[in-house]
């Protein structure tokens, strides 16, 4: 069976153009990655939960923010390990500063016997378009592309 994520894009608009809001994921994996390592927040969903319902539920998880407003549809891309993403546009502004994630365990330094705990996301920011496209792990761009053709 597919593994199903659903997740938000936030975009807001000023006189130079247009931002997106993108997360990068926390965990030592990921703290040294920058470019083509951010994500949208996103999460796995069950099949008995819709993508919009599943899509707010975890940006509200990975950001401690509720995405209050209607939402675009940006249809469904598949991640390269054969996930499939549905995501959703958003017009809003969120303060990065104010990000308060979830956290998972995990053994760490690997076969250490030491549970360590971690937040899903580490930070947000907002960026540019095609700062964005840099930013974002490679099949999660069509996002931004096709944000941009429905506005």
């Amino acid at each position: 069976m597919t593994r199903k994520s659903a997740g938000i894009v936030p975009f807001k608009r000023w006189s130079g153009g247009m931002e997106v809001l993108l997360v990068h994921p926390g965990g030592p994996f990921w703290r040294k990655r920058d470019t083509g390592a951010w994500s949208i927040a996103k999460g796995e969903y069950s099949q008995d939960e819709q993508p919009e319902a599943a899509a707010r539920r975890e940006f509200a998880e990975e950001t401690g923010w509720e995405a209050e407003g209607d939402l675009t549809p940006l249809g469904e891309i598949r991640q390269a390990g054969g996930k499939c993403v549905t995501a959703f546009a958003l017009e809003a502004d969120f303060d990065p500063r104010t990000l308060r994630s979830n956290r998972f365990e995990m053994e760490w330094p690997p076969r250490s016997g030491r549970m360590q705990s971690f937040p899903e996301v580490d930070r947000a920011e907002w960026f540019g378009l095609n700062e964005a496209r840099e930013k974002l792990v490679a099949r999660q761009r069509a996002f931004i592309d096709r944000l941009e053709e429905v506005l």
